[in-house]
C-alpha cells in the first residue's frame, strides 16, 4: 500500500492514478480482501455499517473521497466499512470542511459519535451539538426514514434487555446475563443504547427520561452499567 501511495505522489494526475490503481487487478485479488477482514473485525455488530450502525458493510469507504485526497486512497487511516446506502447512496463524494480547511465529518474510528450528536430517544432522531455533528446528520442521512423507525424499535428492545440482565443477574443466572449483555450490544443501532448511558448521568438525565424512572433506575446502576459498558 505504501509503494501504491509513492505512486501517485509522483503521477502528474493523482485522481487518475489513484483510480487506476483502486481498480487495479491486482489490488482487488491482493489487497482488498485483506482491507476488508481487517475491517470487518472493528465493525460494529455483526460487520455493520460504520455510518449508520444499521446495515450490513458491504463497501470500502474512503473517508476522505478518492477524488478529493487521492494520496490517502492507500492509506490505511483513511479506510472504513460501511453500507451501500450511507457510502453510494448518501455520503458519495461529501467530505465538507469548516472556514479553517478542517473536515467536519465525524469520523467514528478516532472521535467519540455522542461528542457531537445527541439522539431524542422518544423521536429517534439525532440533533446536532457541533458543527461537525449537523454535516454529518445530513451527509450520512442519519435522520432517514428508515433509521429513525429502527432507533424507536431499538429503545424498546434496550429497556427490555436491562430488565432481563436484572432478572437474570438476581436469579443468580449469570451466564444468560453476560449473553444479553453482548446480545445488546451487537444488534443494529447499538448506538440507542450508548446514548441511553451516556443521557443517564447528564445533571438533565431527569427530563430525558421522564416517566421511566424505572430505566432511569437500571442505566445508573453501578452493577450493570459496569457490565454493560465493559463490553460496549
Amino acid at each position: 500500500m505504501d509503494a501504491y501511495t509513492v505512486a501517485i505522489a509522483r503521477a502528474t494526475e493523482r485522481v487518475v492514478k489513484a483510480r487506476e490503481l483502486w481498480g487495479h487487478t491486482t489490488v482487488r485479488r491482493n489487497i482488498r480482501p485483506d482491507l476488508i477482514a481487517a475491517l470487518r473485525g472493528m465493525a460494529p455488530g455483526y460487520e455493520l455499517c460504520m455510518y449508520c450502525g444499521n446495515n450490513e458493510a458491504m463497501d470500502i469507504d474512503h473517508f476522505e473521497p478518492l477524488s478529493l485526497a487521492p494520496q490517502r486512497t492507500f492509506d490505511w487511516q483513511n479506510h472504513l466499512y460501511a453500507c451501500s446506502m450511507c457510502n453510494s447512496h448518501h455520503k458519495r463524494n461529501s467530505f465538507p470542511y469548516d472556514e479553517n480547511g478542517r473536515p467536519l465529518l465525524i469520523d467514528p474510528t478516532v472521535q467519540e459519535p455522542l461528542e457531537h450528536l445527541h439522539l431524542v430517544l422518544g423521536a429517534g432522531e439525532y440533533t446536532h451539538r457541533t458543527p461537525q455533528g449537523e454535516a454529518s446528520i445530513k451527509v450520512f442521512g442519519l435522520n432517514r426514514r428508515s433509521l429513525v423507525q429502527g432507533r424507536l424499535l431499538a429503545y424498546s428492545t434496550a429497556r427490555d434487555s436491562l430488565t432481563l440482565w436484572r432478572i437474570h443477574t438476581d436469579k443468580g443466572q449469570y451466564e444468560n446475563a453476560r449473553v444479553t449483555v453482548r446480545t445488546a450490544w451487537n444488534r443494529p443501532l447499538a448506538d440507542v443504547l450508548a446514548s441511553m448511558f451516556h443521557q443517564s448521568v447528564l445533571p438533565v438525565a431527569a427530563a430525558l427520561f421522564d416517566g421511566e424512572d424505572d430505566v432511569l433506575g437500571l442505566l445508573r446502576d453501578p452493577e450493570l452499567r459496569a457490565r454493560f459498558l465493559d463490553q460496549e
